[in-house]
């Protein structure tokens, strides 16, 4: 069938973009689907919705930055100082095609040929921006997953969930605690790449949260993606080291945030 990278929240970081296309590119992978989020924070939006634009995207859907960049005057709800001026200079540096480009994507997808749902944020109300934290929110949002497999992202948090088949009572939903890498020692080594891979059973659901290319927030500062093997039916999570120092260059020389640089290097 297919081997699909599964990508959230660029937010215009095209160090970690070429990062992660590079690693596809190894692993051969020939579809794409982008789980919003192209623009916002970082320093070349135009470059990140380009090469996306080059690539052959199954399935694509509107972030919350992307709609807010392309069109400002929806108003920028609840954004911190350094996220609204991220947005404004995004929307002044794009064309009016590439805003359409963005505000095109719906807020889901549903790919049945591989039983897969796409949202940024949730399945319950995925133009509503709110987030997938733990078991309680993913017990709403199972109830509006139709297919077995669903990625979101937009918490830029990697986190993960199985919903089991469950008749006489017991815990149906489950988090996948090796998802998130949470053994992670106190002074890891993330100059090193990483992957944790998860096997899809046949009686099971799973919602996964696939973190972020662009601005990771799980203290983890490399890149996070998704391939789903539809063959083998497994999903793995990469983490990749990129150049976080050109990344933070270019931000501090377009003028925006210095809190916008500092933050990647952190991964929060």
């Amino acid at each position: 069938m297919a081997k699909i990278a599964i990508m959230s929240d660029i937010h215009s970081n095209t160090d970690a973009l070429q990062t992660v296309l590079a690693k596809c590119r190894e692993l051969g992978i020939e579809q794409y689907a982008v789980l919003g989020d192209i623009v916002g924070y970082n320093a070349e939006p135009k470059e990140c919705i380009e090469l996306i634009r080059s690539l052959n995207v199954i399935g694509r859907v509107r972030g919350n930055h992307d709609e807010y960049a392309g069109n400002v005057e929806t108003g920028i709800e609840g954004f911190n100082e350094n996220a609204q001026r991220a947005v404004l200079w995004t929307a002044e540096k794009l064309s009016a095609e590439e805003k359409k480009y963005l505000m095109e994507a719906p807020y889901r997808v549903n790919l049945p040929k591989y039983s897969m749902t796409l949202v940024h944020a949730t399945l319950d109300s995925p133009g509503n921006w709110g987030y997938i934290f733990d078991t309680h929110h993913a017990h709403d949002n199972f109830n509006y997953q139709y297919t077995q497999v669903g990625f979101c992202g937009h918490s830029h948090y990697p986190i993960a969930f199985e919903k089991k088949n469950v008749i006489f009572g017991g815990k149906s939903i489950e988090e996948l605690n090796e998802w998130r890498e949470i053994s992670l020692p106190e002074n890891a080594d993330f100059s090193t790449e990483s992957s944790v891979t998860v096997e899809i059973k046949p009686d099971r659901k799973y919602l996964f949260n696939v973190g972020s290319i662009g601005q990771p927030r799980n203290h983890d500062p490399r890149s996070s993606f998704v391939i789903y093997d539809t063959d083998t039916c497994k999903v793995t999570r990469y983490c990749l080291p990129y150049d976080i120092i050109s990344a933070q260059e270019k931000i501090l020389k377009a003028g925006l945030p210095k809190r916008l640089a500092e933050r990647l290097v952190t991964g929060s």
